[in-house]
């Protein structure tokens, strides 16, 4: 098969590998992008930054609650400029679509684009979002919205930087009181933070963890070739339960932890002991201004050819 330097472009972009390493995967799996990511990790040519965990794209996000805490909604709007998302006008029109998410039935995007617009029932929320880019003068677009409701608890909500980031946190619990909503606020702050991909170790697919023991167990057996089954397996488990305490919200340090050993598990369970109460993070949601979309274009032949002439 031939490799193009398309495929390679695209697989550089997924895995932060150099260019020759992309090549030579390509070619070593037969063009299969999957199977050359893998070979990548598993011998080390991966970089960790990956393509869709870079944030370039402007705008900003919105999170709402109601007023008695147990329904929320959170949007993201997207602008051209940074400049547009520091407008009134545009701020305004983000909250409207918050406001427009905490009320909707909508169960995808295209639904809740095609419902009618709270504010002028004549038209949908497409044709006011027509509307506002014709005021505003730069495309926009609803990119994503989630809603959130706990009768048994209440939403947690957190902005961060302005509306770069918002969280929502799913509180169960018996008691409601000012500790257990401080406790609230700092996990939602922690998911800002520290960018949690999971709420619990039970949310984690077990087939996404058995291919990660795969790739793993491949990569130490490459870094060490004589070490037996044992020493090979504890490698492994040791790197599966280090991933599993960073991107599990509730397996993380806590930030504020005084000790720097306490995990937000530990420490909402501690508040809840504290307040007579039983507290379940039901989970989250996160939100960050342009994730996953890429804004910045590389000139990928000028590169090419910048590291042949080394």
């Amino acid at each position: 098969m031939t490799i193009t330097a398309a495929m390679v472009k695209e697989l550089r972009e997924m895995s932060g590998a150099g260019m020759m390493d992309c090549k030579k995967a390509l070619t070593a799996t037969e063009g299969d992008m999957e199977k050359a990511m893998d070979y990548l990790r598993e011998n080390g040519m991966a970089k960790a930054q990956k393509k869709a965990d870079r944030i370039a794209a402007e705008g900003l996000c919105e999170g709402i609650v109601a007023e008695d805490g147990k329904t929320a909604a959170v949007v993201e709007v997207n602008s051209e400029t940074d400049f547009v998302a520091k407008n009134e006008l545009f701020q305004n029109y983000v909250h409207q679509v918050a406001q427009q998410a905490i009320e909707s039935d909508a169960a995808d995007l295209d639904a809740f684009m095609a419902e009618p617009w709270k504010f002028d029932t004549a038209k949908t929320v497409s044709d006011a979002l027509v509307g506002e880019i014709a005021v505003i003068s730069e495309n926009l677009k609803i990119r994503r919205f989630e809603k959130v409701c706990e009768e048994n608890g209440f939403i947690q909500s957190y902005t961060h930087a302005g509306g770069k980031i918002v969280v929502l946190v799913d509180v169960e619990t018996d008691v409601v009181n000012d500790e257990i909503k401080e406790m609230a606020k700092n996990v939602a702050m922690q998911a800002a933070a520290m960018r949690p991909k999971y709420n619990s170790r039970s949310d984690v697919d077990q087939d996404y963890i058995e291919k990660e023991k795969e790739i793993l167990l491949a990569a130490a057996k490459n870094e060490k070739p004589d070490a037996n089954e044992k020493i090979l397996n504890g490698i492994v488990m040791g790197r599966i339960n280090k991933e599993l305490s960073e991107i599990c919200l509730l397996d993380q340090v806590y930030v504020k932890a005084e000790d720097g050993k306490q995990k937000v598990g530990q420490y909402v369970a501690e508040t809840a002991k504290a307040n007579g109460a039983k507290v379940n993070i039901k989970g989250f949601v996160r939100y960050e201004t342009g994730e996953g979309i890429e804004k910045k274009q590389e000139n990928f032949a000028e590169e090419v050819a910048a590291q042949i002439k080394g």
